[in-house]
């Protein structure tokens, strides 16, 4: 990413996250209640590995059940997502409190999807193309173009890729793309009884 575009890019992440805070404000109150209702918590929180590799806290409303085991989303069972977790993540309404992490600066609105702190494969790949130079992010190109943490190498190259030709044109593309329902997010697996 060329450092031109960085304090702009961070600049308008926080007008954007603000901004989305605001409007999302009464679909994120909907959600909560519904989220009570569902699993009887409805924010998730987990340690995921940020810029420079310094841990920090992410944040989304909850998908799957209390007790579905701590794993990445490519490994979950289909069965530990809740009916209302099914809706949240196919409408990528579950992202919505990221937006509190993009404003205090532990991500950026576009960059790479933050991994867990054990995912060490993806971890290596990422280490070594640099992709921990940038802070994470809620949407990228490896997301609109269907490239999850199944493939850890696959992603870190994309990664990589993205990052070297970031650029805030680049950075509305991809914003415009998600929001245009463009990609899938990391699948869960089909559980078969």
């Amino acid at each position: 990413m060329g450092n031109n575009s960085q304090p702009i890019i961070r600049i308008v992440d926080l007008l954007l996250a603000l901004l989305g805070l605001i409007v999302c404000l009464p679909i994120m109150a909907v959600i909560m209640v519904i989220g009570v209702l569902d699993t009887g918590a409805p924010i998730f929180r987990q340690q995921r590995m940020g810029h420079y590799q310094v841990p920090f806290l992410l944040y989304k409303f909850r998908t799957m059940r209390r007790d579905a085991p701590s794993v990445p989303t490519h490994l979950a069972e289909s069965s530990a997502v809740t009916q209302f977790g099914r809706f949240l993540r196919r409408s990528k309404l579950d992202e919505l409190p990221q937006l509190w992490n993009v404003l205090k600066g532990d991500m950026s609105l576009v960059g790479p999807r933050p991994c867990l702190l054990n995912q060490d494969e993806l971890i290596a790949a990422r280490m070594e193309k640099g992709v921990f130079d940038a802070r994470p992010g809620i949407t990228g190109l490896a997301q609109v173009t269907d490239i999850d943490m199944s493939t850890p190498v696959l992603l870190a190259e994309t990664d990589a890729r993205m990052l070297a030709n970031l650029n805030i044109e680049q950075y509305f593309k991809y914003l415009f793309l998600t929001l245009k329902g463009k990609g899938g997010g990391d699948r869960v697996r089909d559980h078969h009884a």
